[in-house]
């Protein structure tokens, strides 16, 4: 989704949202990362309303002027005045915690660094997995789209050390794991 823009079905031309107009209609507050309905523009847009909706995938969105915004794209275009290059992350993996402390620009790369333990994963633990083949733990991280093997471990623990151990000296963007610390 391109959300640095506006549909205009007029001329089928989609003039760019200026952080100006955004100021005319929002009042975003970076301590609490929530905006306001600065104006009514609508039965279910009234002033002083809390704005934007979840979608189910835990990021809010916003629709101003008939196009849809994800709130933390906004947040970083109401505080700089254009649009992230890339993509922008959660630093607590909160994809509805839009606090101007808790995002940052990423690339793509970077913004897989930040990562939580997946729900299919058994061992407890990210970038460790049971290797049937040898009764072992596999330690891996990956590294622009690479797996790397860390080795294998008798010790579940021992795997998961390794796998931060790696960490911090490769993902220089988020070195340990949200839980980890």
């Amino acid at each position: 989704m391109n959300d640095s823009t506006l549909q205009n079905p007029s001329t089928n031309v989609k003039p760019i949202l200026t952080q100006e107009r955004l100021k005319e209609l929002l009042s975003y507050d970076p301590e609490t990362g929530v905006f306001v309905w600065l104006i009514s523009t609508g039965n279910r847009a009234l002033k002083g309303s809390i704005v934007g909706t979840d979608h189910g995938n835990g990021y809010r969105k916003i629709t101003i002027d008939q196009q849809t915004y994800y709130s933390h794209r906004l947040a970083w275009f109401y505080t700089h005045g254009k649009w992230p290059e890339y993509e922008i992350d959660h630093r607590d993996l909160n994809r509805s915690n839009n606090r101007l402390l808790n995002i940052r620009r990423a690339t793509p790369i970077q913004n897989r660094q930040n990562l939580r333990i997946r729900s299919n994963n058994k061992s407890g633990k990210i970038g460790v997995s049971w290797a049937k083949n040898c009764k072992k733990w596999e330690a891996y991280i990956w590294k622009n789209y690479k797996k790397i093997g860390l080795g294998y471990f008798d010790d579940l623990e021992e795997a998961g050390k390794a796998y931060l151990t790696a960490k911090r000296e490769l993902h220089t963007f988020q070195p340990v794991p949200i839980g980890a610390e």
